[in-house]
């Protein structure tokens, strides 16, 4: 499945170097030092087909929206290199849930909806934080400074 990569620039120039960019990055995530990109989209698609109709869990859960899953994959394009892959999973209210998972006391979960909307929820050690970020493109920086503290030793 393919997902359309965000734009940031207007000029023929800031497109190419966006694209170079963009080429690089994916080139480095899909190495075998840095991780596999293309599993953790590959998870994400995989999790899409079974949940974008309504009633997938039996219980009248929400489909979830192709927004969501173009909003839930340039997140994940967004990541910095070398922050560990998330889980992928979906939720009743149709949106897509990343959660990283270290321990019971270490873990944070982003809800990414189809408005570009994250709702995330974070136990590290006896703190929960939790709150609501737009998302642009761009990993949110206490998205990314939570990741730190469920990983951090």
């Amino acid at each position: 499945m393919t997902v359309l990569p965000v734009e940031r620039g207007v000029s023929d120039a800031a497109r190419y170097i966006d694209r170079t960019t963009r080429d690089w990055q994916r080139y480095l995530r899909n190495s075998k030092v840095l991780g596999d990109a293309d599993a953790v989209q590959d998870e994400l698609a995989a999790v899409y087909q079974e949940c974008r109709v309504r009633d997938w869990d039996g219980f009248d859960a929400m489909p979830v929206e192709q927004d969501t899953l173009q909003n839930a994959s340039v997140l994940l394009e967004s990541l910095p290199l070398g922050i560990p892959s998330p889980s992928i999973g979906a939720e009743p209210d149709g949106h897509l849930t990343l959660e990283w998972h270290r321990s019971a006391n270490r873990t944070l979960s982003v809800s990414v909806d189809a408005q570009g909307d994250l709702h995330y929820a974070a136990l590290v050690g006896p703190n929960r934080r939790f709150g609501k970020e737009a998302f642009f493109g761009e990993t949110p920086n206490v998205i990314l400074e939570l990741i730190q503290l469920v990983y951090a030793t």
